[in-house]
């Protein structure tokens, strides 16, 4: 099994696919890795490390598509990424396709190329093992870029989360109560920052509270909850999340105007298109926008500000299932791993995931289906 590791658009994204650690692991199955030159240096992985443990150093992409069966990366592809693969190659990436433009998609079909949304595989339980690390270390991370965004030579309220004696503490509003929720809830705590989470679902709520030492102030998702929690809110923590679909809005413009000059959004599920209507993709190069007086801080792959720390947590979800197609093959692996198979989003040319397929109006075939 030959596998190819991209390096990234560092203005895009910090991360590697796979650890050195992992790398070693499948060359000791039986596979080549062939890695880009300085494709681990952001993340402080470097060339050496990988030759060290029997890695393959090329110094092109197109060197890295033409001598690999498989092709890993972390950020979503572009155009041109998808314009230089092979036809009917594999790619194991971040997808996204629910927000992503049609052209990606058609790409994805025209050349026939096995698509794999590491955001999207299943493990045995149902979970999201990739989605679920990621969402651990963006949750901490909302209330450490909060912290820092609000002081006030980022032009923000100019307030200490945790407050001090006689001066009250920030007030955090959190908008879902699943991983990335529960995660910022914990830190906002642990800043001694007022903390509210808002969830549609009761016993996730009760789960929140239970987890948190009922410490943490819970309510609904509706309009009124929102539009009242809001107009205190020094924080707003987008971490709602509709698997594989885009997210809707659940904050209005007018309910952002509402909101303390000098607060900050973060809206995590800008991913999937944002649960915020004011919010927009930006990047790490240039991560916030302040727009009526509100401060917005929308980087769809947060965790690849901590590289290191986010590499390694993405390499140990992925890579049992890579190791199981080294060990089995690609073709028994998709028969095999029913929560593989729900991350593939094209395959021989057509789209097996049907919110995919309804949201391009194209052709969706069950992968089983699919000789």
């Amino acid at each position: 099994m030959n596998i190819g590791i991209l390096k990234e658009d560092t203005k895009r994204e910090l991360r590697v696919a796979l650890t050195p650690a992992a790398v070693h692991s499948l060359i000791s199955s039986g596979s080549n890795i062939y890695i880009e030159k300085d494709a681990g240096e952001a993340a402080h992985f470097s060339n050496q490390k990988y030759e060290e443990v029997g890695a393959k150093l090329v110094y092109t992409k197109d060197e890295v598509y033409g001598r690999s069966d498989i092709i890993l990366k972390v950020a979503p592809p572009t155009e041109n990424d998808l314009e230089q693969m092979h036809d009917s190659q594999v790619l194991i990436t971040a997808l996204h396709l629910a927000v992503a433009k049609p052209k990606i998609t058609e790409l994805l079909m025209q050349k026939q190329i096995c698509a794999v949304a590491i955001e999207l595989l299943e493990d045995e339980k149902g979970k999201l093992p990739i989605l679920q690390a990621m969402s651990e270390i963006a949750g901490q991370m909302c209330i450490q870029v909060a912290s820092r965004y609000l002081e006030s030579n980022n032009k923000g309220r100019g307030i200490l989360l945790g407050g001090v004696t006689a001066v009250p503490p920030a007030s955090v509003v959190i908008l879902g109560a699943g991983t990335v929720g529960y995660s910022a809830a914990r830190m906002s705590l642990g800043c001694g920052a007022q903390t509210i989470v808002l969830d549609r679902t009761l016993d996730r709520l009760r789960l929140l509270e239970h987890r948190l030492n009922y410490n943490v102030v819970t309510g609904l998702v509706n309009e009124y909850n929102i539009k009242k929690t809001l107009q205190f809110a020094d924080v707003l923590v987008g971490a709602v999340l509709i698997k594989g679909e885009r997210t809707p809005h659940l904050v209005s413009e007018e309910m952002v105007k509402s909101m303390k000059p000098g607060s900050v959004i973060i809206d995590v599920s800008i991913d999937q298109g944002g649960c915020i209507e004011t919010s927009r993709p930006t990047t790490l190069e240039n991560p916030v926008y302040v727009l009526h007086d509100v401060i917005h801080y929308c980087v769809p792959n947060m965790p690849a500000n901590v590289a290191r720390t986010a590499t390694y947590a993405l390499t140990n979800s992925l890579l049992p299932y890579i190791q199981q197609i080294v060990e089995s093959g690609f073709e028994k692996t998709i028969g095999e791993n029913a929560g593989f198979r729900k991350g593939i989003c094209t395959y021989k040319g057509f789209c097996t995931h049907d919110s995919i397929a309804k949201r391009f109006d194209v052709e969706y075939r069950k992968i089983e289906s699919i000789k």
